[in-house]
């Protein structure tokens, strides 16, 4: 792990921000890439609050749209066990540059033609292509994050990721596209997204810090085998491979959510869209305080510990109240509030990324190729859930479904205790 030029300053006012930076725990070189990582996940988020009510209004069948967020899923799966790999052999900054790529050249794509012309097959080829972009760019600069960062400030600087990613792709994204619906429309907004896209990008590209360009294995190792590591490294250490586990069962309300909500909200239980979209906005607002507050708890007291209770524990009842506390009662408030609640112990699996160099302090990079591949997983298994279980099963079903996985998840916790380290 690298910390050379985390201190570089040339003056006494950079030092100053330097240090603070340093003590609040977010790498001093990394600094703009927090701001491009936020921008970026904006952009991806903006359709997250309304995409799913604006395809079923056009005449898109709901199986149809879980299908399109399932494909999605897969290949942002695939694309997340990449980055951590691909990292180790190209470097973080250029991997992060394909992913804003493809995001672009897909995105444009879908909208063209899946959107525009109607097209059930490009809907899902497109949108499920654009899957390969966000992770490249966001999880190659955890990587980065990860291997720059102090271990002693490993879980803070892991906890600023989680709130970089937060911020832009679950709190801001809603509101500005509650603005932007309003003022230009869905489809238009569609587009505005691209902009912030290539915004996000240009800044990221503007990143220097150690090992960004410089690749962590030898010029010549074989991208193959570091893909390859990836996935052995599942069999080779459990441990990775229950927190693989354990990090899809993180995603499946996160993403599954989006899928089925929209629509329940607005159109079983009759609330605005706007009023959906704040919902959505303030509970990952809340979300962000707490992915700083659970870094801190993890550094503090362990991350199995906020894992298992913060995280596994506390969605398992947020999840299924979220569903009981708006359909008994209608209201907006209490709606925002048991939402809120939810998205605070969401954060309790924002230190899992600090977790992995105590599971396989050898294979750092192979076990967060597992990690991501979880991830990635997660946003296929969230929606694949809704698809199964939304027809038999209803809304209040998929809510327990969801809740069932957290409890599952919480009692994998008990195999997750790091290595002791010698000495």
């Amino acid at each position: 792990m690298s910390h050379t030029g985390e201190r570089a300053a040339t003056g006494p006012e950079t030092s100053q921000l330097n240090g603070f930076l340093d003590r609040v725990g977010i790498p001093p070189t990394l600094a703009l890439g927090y701001l491009a990582l936020g921008l970026f996940m904006i952009g991806d988020g903006v359709e997250q609050g309304y995409l799913s009510a604006m395809l079923t209004d056009q005449g898109f069948g709901a199986n149809r749209v879980a299908l399109m967020f399932t494909i999605y899923g897969v290949t942002a799966g695939i694309a997340a066990w990449m980055a951590a790999a691909l990292s180790d052999v190209f470097g973080p900054r250029r991997l992060m540059l394909v992913g804003a790529g493809i995001w672009v050249a897909f995105h444009v794509l879908f909208v063209v033609f899946g959107v525009d012309q109607h097209s059930d097959v490009l809907l899902l080829l497109c949108y499920g292509l654009r899957g390969f972009g966000y992770p490249l760019f966001a999880y190659g600069f955890l990587m980065w994050v990860v291997r720059t960062a102090r271990p002693a400030k490993l879980g803070m600087a892991v906890g600023w990721f989680w709130f970089a990613y937060i911020a832009g792709f679950s709190t801001l994204s809603p509101l500005i596209a509650k603005a932007s619906i309003a003022l230009i429309g869905p489809q238009h907004t569609l587009w505005a997204a691209l902009v912030v896209i290539v915004l996000g990008a240009a800044i990221g590209f503007a990143v220097r810090a150690p090992g960004g360009d410089r690749p962590v294995d030898r010029p010549e190792t074989n991208p193959i085998r570091g893909l390859v590591q990836g996935v052995s490294v599942l069999w080779q250490e459990p441990k990775v491979a229950v927190a693989g586990i354990v990090r899809v069962i993180n995603g499946v309300s996160q993403f599954g959510f989006p899928v089925f909500l929209p629509v329940y909200f607005t159109h079983s239980l009759g609330f605005p869209l706007g009023d959906w979209l704040t919902i959505y906005a303030v509970m990952y607002l809340v979300n962000l305080g707490c992915n700083l507050l659970a870094g801190y708890w993890s550094d503090r007291y362990g991350v199995n510990t906020v894992l298992r209770w913060m995280g596994c524990v506390g969605c398992a009842v947020t999840t299924v109240a979220f569903y009981y506390v708006p359909t008994a009662t209608h209201s907006f408030w209490l709606s925002l509030i048991i939402g809120s609640l939810f998205c605070a112990c969401l954060a309790g699996f924002a230190p899992m990324s600090a977790l992995m160099p105590k599971l396989a302090p050898k294979r750092t990079g192979a076990a967060m190729a597992g990690l991501n591949l979880g991830a990635g997983l997660g946003t296929a298994a969230g929606p694949a859930l809704v698809g199964l279980c939304l027809t038999p099963l209803g809304v209040e079903g998929v809510m327990w479904v969801f809740g069932a996985c957290y409890l599952i998840g919480a009692a994998l916790t008990v195999f997750l205790k790091p290595r002791k380290q010698p000495g």
